[in-house]
C-alpha cells in the first residue's frame, strides 16, 4: 500500500501545484471573472502599473501662458494639432494643458459647451465602438463603473451641442503616455491631476471650441510665458499670491 501510495504521488503533485498556482480575477475589459495563473496576472499588474507611472513629454505639462485672444473668460479652446487646450482666463492669461486627441478618422472639430460633468465618472460604450473592437477581437463590457481602471478617468466634462449629448468628452485617463498623442475616438483626454483642475473651473454651460486638425488656431495666440500653474515661485511664496 505505502509503495502504491508513494508511486501515485508524483501524478498528484502538479495537480495540487498547477491549483495553488491559479487565481480567480475580474477583467474589467471583458466584465467577465477569469480563472489565471498566479504569476502572469502579477507580471501583468505590474506592467499596467508601469504603463501607469509612464509621464507625457515635459512639454505638455500644465503651463500658465500669456495669450492675446477675442474669447471671454472661462472659454475652453482645444488646439488638436499642437495637443492643447487652453482655459481663458481673461487679462491676456491662459491655462495651457496638454491634452491627447483622436486618431486618424475620428478628429473633429466645432463649438459645443459643457452640458454636464462628473467625478470619477461610469464608462457606457457606444454600440458602434463596441462593434468595432468586436470585430478586432476584444469585447468591452457593456458598463464600467468609475474607479482607476476606468478609461475615462478621474473626471469627465460632457460636451453637448444643440442641447443634446454629442458623445465627445473632455476627460481624464489611466493611460498618461498617450497625452500628446493621436490615440482616442474622439474624445479629448488629460492627465487626471489636470482634469481634476480644470474640472473646478468650467462649470455647466462653457463654451468650448475645438479647432480640428489642419485648421489654423487664429483664436488663442501665445505671447510668452508665465511660470508653470500650481507652482509659486520664492517671491510670490514671500509675499504671497
Amino acid at each position: 500500500m505505502l509503495a502504491l501510495l508513494v508511486g501515485l504521488s508524483p501524478l498528484g503533485l502538479p495537480t495540487i501545484a498547477s491549483a495553488q498556482s491559479q487565481a480567480r480575477y475580474y477583467e474589467h475589459a471583458t466584465g467577465q471573472w477569469l480563472t489565471g495563473d498566479r504569476a502572469r496576472i502579477r507580471q501583468e499588474r505590474a506592467d499596467r502599473k508601469t504603463q501607469m507611472m509612464r509621464k507625457p513629454d515635459a512639454r505638455f505639462a500644465r503651463q500658465a501662458v500669456a495669450i492675446s485672444t477675442k474669447e471671454k473668460p472661462g472659454t475652453i479652446v482645444i488646439d488638436t494639432d499642437r495637443k492643447f487646450l487652453y482655459f481663458v482666463e481673461g487679462n491676456g492669461r491662459a491655462t495651457r494643458y496638454g491634452v491627447g486627441v483622436g486618431k486618424e478618422g475620428f478628429s473633429w472639430g466645432g463649438t459645443m459647451s459643457v452640458g454636464r460633468k462628473a467625478e470619477w465618472p461610469g464608462w457606457t460604450p457606444p454600440a458602434a465602438m463596441r462593434a468595432r473592437e468586436k470585430a478586432k477581437g476584444r469585447i468591452l463590457p457593456a458598463y464600467m463603473p468609475g474607479g482607476p481602471e476606468n478609461p475615462l478617468g478621474a473626471r469627465a466634462l460632457y460636451l453637448y451641442r444643440g442641447g443634446g449629448d454629442s458623445m465627445f468628452r473632455i476627460h481624464g485617463t489611466n493611460q498618461p503616455w498617450t497625452i500628446g498623442l493621436n490615440m482616442s475616438s474622439g474624445c479629448i483626454r488629460m492627465m487626471n491631476e489636470d482634469v481634476a483642475h480644470l474640472y473646478e473651473r468650467a462649470g455647466r454651460g462653457t463654451k468650448v471650441v475645438v479647432i480640428g486638425p489642419g485648421q489654423p488656431n487664429r483664436l488663442v495666440q501665445e505671447t510668452g510665458t508665465v511660470r508653470q500653474a500650481g507652482k509659486k515661485g520664492l517671491l510670490s511664496t514671500v509675499f504671497g499670491g
